[in-house]
């Protein structure tokens, strides 16, 4: 593989959600990333449905396994990053903790991916993504006027505050450890990342242009220029047009005056100006209003579900989705001399031990005495 990371290599200890999302993004950019999982080093390499999975091979390792354990110590020992998203102490338990693998190699970046954080009141708590940004003050704002807050799916907690947080850590300490010799430990928790993406929100709290009460501000579906309307269709168009250029677009695309509505910021005739632009855009189908905006720039955009948006001429030509084959997205972002590539496609767990190990150094005859260990589980 080529890509902006290649020479970066890493030790992936195998979880759930953001850990492989993290280490996806780094394998699609070109790291050298050995996925160590439970799994079958005799298992046939045909290829799996988790995406979250693609770019690296798959490792059956048995950590429990003093061998097992063994080899991953050794493995750290030429790696730049490891990467675990254990509970807290795990992998101290396991003799794979960051003292232990620093003797081995003082340089290595060791990042640890939880909900709560190494340290404090919940950090061995379980939980998942709707607890992590319930915390953080994420979850509060998302919803309509009246209504419960809504889950935007598992993506603030577990992607956005979570994987995308650790790899933004790990890079940084790793162009650190490079200048100074010495790595460190990136302690990503989802509670913090989450909220360090409501920067922006706590901004306009402290400005007084925000209200905690949800579906009455600019963003959460309290203002009619940034909500989805409900098309003839029974489909959907998303509304964004905040500026008053673009306000004005949308006004011409509905077919309305200015002068016969309330100013754009009226907040206290936001409902009925919702209300009528409803109305119009329940007049037509998805489809018809795409085709009327399609030469203005209103902010307006249809709705379109996972599937569809695989087709959508702009994602076509733009090349978003591998469509052939097992559709997932493609490595994003775009570098102009560095291109990322999707590596390999996502292995049965354990399905890549020989090739991936081999890549590494471990030899065949090596190899063989680990089985014989159990090392492989």
């Amino acid at each position: 593989m080529s890509g902006p990371l290649d020479g970066l290599k890493v030790v992936e200890l195998a979880g759930i959600g953001p850990n492989p999302y993290a280490c996806m993004l780094l394998a699609d950019l070109g790291a050298d990333v050995l996925r160590l999982e439970r799994g079958d080093a005799d298992a046939e390499d045909t290829p799996s449905w988790d995406v979250l999975n693609r770019s690296r091979p798959s490792v059956a390792v048995n950590l429990k396994n003093p061998s097992g354990r063994d080899l991953v110590l050794e493995l750290c020992e030429q790696a730049d990053v490891l990467i675990e998203g254990f509970r807290p102490g795990v992998t101290e338990r396991l003799g794979l903790g960051p003292d232990e693998v620093a003797n081995r190699n003082p340089r290595l970046v060791y990042g640890r991916m939880t909900g709560y954080g190494q340290v404090g009141p919940l950090s061995q708590r379980a939980g998942h993504d709707i607890n992590y940004i319930a915390v953080s003050g994420a979850l509060w704002p998302v919803g309509r006027k009246g209504d419960r807050p809504v889950p935007p799916l598992n993506l603030v907690g577990d992607f956005g505050g979570g994987a995308l947080f650790l790899v933004f850590g790990v890079l940084a300490a790793v162009l650190s450890a490079r200048t100074t010799g010495k790595g460190q430990v990136v302690d990503a928790a989802m509670v913090d990342g989450s909220a360090s993406m409501m920067a922006m929100t706590h901004s306009m709290l402290n400005a007084g242009l925000w209200h905690e009460e949800r579906g009455t501000n600019i963003l959460d579906t309290g203002a009619p220029f940034y909500e989805v309307y409900e098309t003839g269709d029974e489909k959907f168009v998303a509304v964004g047009a905040i500026e008053p250029k673009f306000y004005a677009a949308l006004l011409q695309g509905l077919g309305l005056r200015t002068e016969d509505l309330p100013a754009q910021f009226d907040r206290a005739r936001w409902e009925s100006t919702k209300e009528s632009f409803a109305e119009i855009f329940r007049s037509r189908t998805r489809d018809e209003w795409t085709e009327i905006f399609g030469d203005l720039d209103a902010c307006v955009a249809p709705v379109l579900s996972p599937r569809e948006a695989v087709t959508h001429p702009y994602n076509s030509e733009r090349n978003v989705f591998q469509s052939e084959g097992t559709i997932q997205p493609q490595p994003a972002p775009r570098f102009s001399e560095t291109p990322g590539a999707i590596g390999r496609a996502p292995g049965q767990p354990g399905a890549g031990t020989s090739e991936g190990l081999a890549s590494w150094g471990i030899t065949s005859t090596r190899q063989a005495t680990l089985r014989a260990e159990g090392a492989f589980g």
